[in-house]
């Protein structure tokens, strides 16, 4: 009698620890490339719509002040995973950098704490990931037509369609066959919207019937700024017409497009040979005028490829009611950081002004965050590790830098950092933005830069939130240059940023 009381027993609290563990929240983290905020509806754009990223923020919230450590693409995806700034998980740099998937990352944690862990898509930090339950990455960048991808057998194989659309049906294929006894993490790594901006075929001229405004520092000059007048990243001379916008592409030799199948490169030709490259070459135009018809076809192809993009985020919306999974599930969408959008007469990100430190950041999680929640609170992407550690009821690491962000969603008053710390390495290659590092609070952002721009710049965000008007030593702005300093420090010690202190400690 004893021992069917024993087994009973243990069956129960066996019994108990698995439905403890599947009400665990599944987490479906969608992440983006060069997606800027200023393209989505949900943060105001009035470039585009984008009404299934909105539907996340609507039924979810959306962060104001989102914002990266280190605003390139590999870095950004570094930092993510490690919940730690660039210099302690050693992904600096975009070029000639692997990052180290040996040292803690917060998917093996999952992983080991009974999470089912899997990344679909664009991973682009040059190593395969380790302690995934799957994966089935592009090699480096990938491509938006035909691309080929890595799988858990480090097997390559070349998938047809669209790379957006492949993605997507990856994800509901191993969302379909995944062990239902366990929660699960996956990270569904889009391409989109990153350079060259190639649309899907039925989103080819979606935006052709429109004319959009120059943003206001289009023609920016760069007074008193000499690290923003000496990039190399203008719409004007760096952006390429050929690789670019795909005027006089030759589809035989221009790898962006020798893998066409015979539709797709039909469909191109009949689009930017006959449309796009006969209006360059009947307009003939040059200096603003050439600049200005750039920014037009640049914003109509960026925008249509992220139409896809937006599309595609619905389409998983839609599978997981589908399949009974949106109750329980977190679903999360974001970007590697923010973009111009020909603000500065720029493209690209890598600086630490507004339209690239900030990515958009939207979280849907049913019955626990509250419908059109708005946050405003400066958020970093260090903290995204330690967040979906908690959300899993995790206790993150020490040594991980960034804090979880939960009880910002709790609609209660709760303390919260006054400010953020960035700190950018990349130099000279590709677009010779010098390196910096700063501090940006609600109201100011303040930077050094070292390197070949040897300077620094302040900013009244509220005044002036375009970054124009650089007010570093300029009277009555002492007191608030001192404190902001003192803080940056303050930061540095903290982050434990050697590199940081050793600029400041040449301070005279």
């Amino acid at each position: 009698m004893k021992k069917t009381i024993l087994v009973a027993l243990a069956c129960w609290l066996t019994l108990g620890g698995l439905h403890a563990q599947q009400k665990k929240p599944n987490v479906v983290f969608i992440i983006s490339d060069d997606h800027a905020y200023q393209a989505i509806s949900a943060y105001g754009s009035q470039l585009a719509q984008t009404p299934n990223i909105d539907r996340i923020a609507k039924e979810g919230a959306v962060f104001k002040n989102a914002l990266v450590t280190n605003s390139i693409c590999g870095p950004a995806r570094a930092c993510f995973l490690t919940g730690k700034y660039s210099h302690k998980n050693g992904f600096k740099v975009n070029n000639g950098t692997k990052f180290d998937m040996s040292q803690q990352h917060f998917p093996r944690i999952l992983h080991q704490n009974g999470y089912q862990v899997a990344w679909i898509g664009k991973m682009h930090l040059e190593s395969l990931p380790q302690d995934f339950d799957y994966f089935n990455i592009v090699p480096d960048q990938g491509r938006y037509y035909n691309p080929s991808f890595i799988g858990p057998k480090n097997d390559t194989v070349r998938h047809q369609g669209y790379i957006t659309n492949i993605i997507t049906n990856m994800t509901e294929e191993w969302i379909q066959q995944r062990d239902t006894s366990k929660p699960f993490f996956l990270v569904v790594g889009e391409k989109a919207t990153h350079r060259e901006w190639q649309p899907d075929l039925q989103d080819l001229g979606a935006y052709d019937d429109r004319t959009f405004p120059l943003p206001s520092s289009f023609k920016d000059k760069y007074v008193n700024r000499v690290a923003a007048a000496n990039q190399d990243m203008t719409i004007s001379t760096t952006m390429r017409l050929r690789e670019d916008l795909k005027v006089g592409v030759d589809y035989n030799k221009d790898w962006l497009y020798r893998n066409l199948n015979p539709e797709q490169r039909k469909a191109y030709e009949d689009y930017y040979d006959k449309k796009v490259t006969k209006e360059f070459n009947t307009l003939q135009l040059s200096g603003d005028a050439l600049t200005e018809w750039k920014y037009q076809r640049y914003l109509k192809d960026y925008l249509s490829t992220a139409k896809s993009l937006d599309r595609n985020v619905g389409k998983i919306l839609d599978y997981l009611d589908q399949k009974g999974l949106a109750e329980n599930t977190i679903v999360i969408y974001c970007s590697d950081q923010g973009f111009y959008m020909g603000e500065h007469g720029w493209f690209d990100k890598r600086f630490m002004y507004e339209e690239s430190l900030k990515t958009p950041f939207v979280m849907r999680w049913p019955k626990k965050i509250k419908p059109g929640t708005v946050v405003n609170d400066l958020m970093l992407n260090v903290d995204w590790a330690p967040t979906m550690l908690d959300i899993a009821g995790v206790k993150a690491p020490a040594d991980m830098q960034g804090v979880s962000f939960l009880p910002l969603l709790s609609g209660k008053k709760t303390a919260w950092r006054d400010a953020a710390f960035y700190h950018y390495y990349e130099y000279p290659e590709p677009h010779k933005v010098s390196p910096h590092f700063g501090v940006r609070t609600k109201e100011y952002t303040l930077i050094r830069f070292y390197g070949p721009a040897d300077n620094w710049e302040l900013y009244d965000l509220k005044k002036d939130p375009g970054q124009i008007n650089n007010l570093y030593g300029k009277p009555g702005y002492e007191k608030v240059t001192n404190k902001l300093k003192a803080r940056m420090k303050s930061l540095i010690e903290v982050y434990e940023d050697d590199e940081a202190s050793r600029v400041l400690a040449k301070e005279v």
